[in-house]
């Protein structure tokens, strides 16, 4: 098969029979880079299930470059946050998403991570896109797996593509630095 990643494959006239390949080097890095994700899982609710099930034999997230999952933020570059997360649970999150190292990208799995879900309550967060960048975003409740390695494919996408995550091009407000969590106002809202 075709391989889009690299330009052209030629061979070397002055010295023989020789192939070689050539390709720019950030294509190279972006290609390795999207097939070697280390995802950090975060799941608090029936969306983790889900995830485990991604994980296991059946759909074998293994097969797309990402088995490495690793509990440790300092090693991942994938933030997968499956289920609801509560007012104390955020600024554990927020915590976790800050000693990862950039670029990071974000997967936020199922409608209460996206939304809030069903439960508008005041000790839930309605989002997480409230205190951190979300790349990508996974409909459902609970979402199937097929979905979330559609997602996880987003991701490799957009790393070969060469775009930047969106922590980089976005800065989220909600979350002060010390992980204070001050009442939405009216005009935080407006600026979202």
């Amino acid at each position: 098969g075709h391989w889009p990643l690299w330009e052209a494959s030629r061979r070397m006239p002055k010295s023989g029979n020789l192939d070689f390949l050539t390709t720019k080097v950030d294509a190279f890095i972006n290609w390795s880079r999207s097939n070697s994700l280390w995802p950090m899982p975060f799941g608090t609710a029936c969306c983790a299930i889900e995830m485990m099930a991604t994980l296991a034999t059946k759909y074998d997230l293994a097969r797309f470059g990402s088995e490495a999952i690793r509990f440790t933020p300092r090693q991942c570059d994938l933030l997968i946050v499956s289920g609801r997360i509560s007012i104390k649970m955020m600024p554990v999150l927020k915590r976790i998403y800050d000693q990862m190292p950039q670029p990071k990208w974000v997967i936020s799995m199922g409608a209460c991570a996206s939304t809030g879900g069903v439960f508008d309550t005041y000790t839930l967060v309605q989002g997480v896109d409230q205190f951190l960048p979300v790349d990508v975003y996974i409909p459902g409740c609970p979402p199937r797996p097929e979905d979330l390695i559609d997602a996880v494919r987003y991701v490799q996408q957009l790393i070969q593509d060469g775009r930047e995550p969106r922590s980089e091009r976005v800065e989220p407000m909600y979350v002060d630095k010390t992980h204070n969590v001050p009442p939405l106002s009216s005009t935080t809202a407006a600026l979202r």
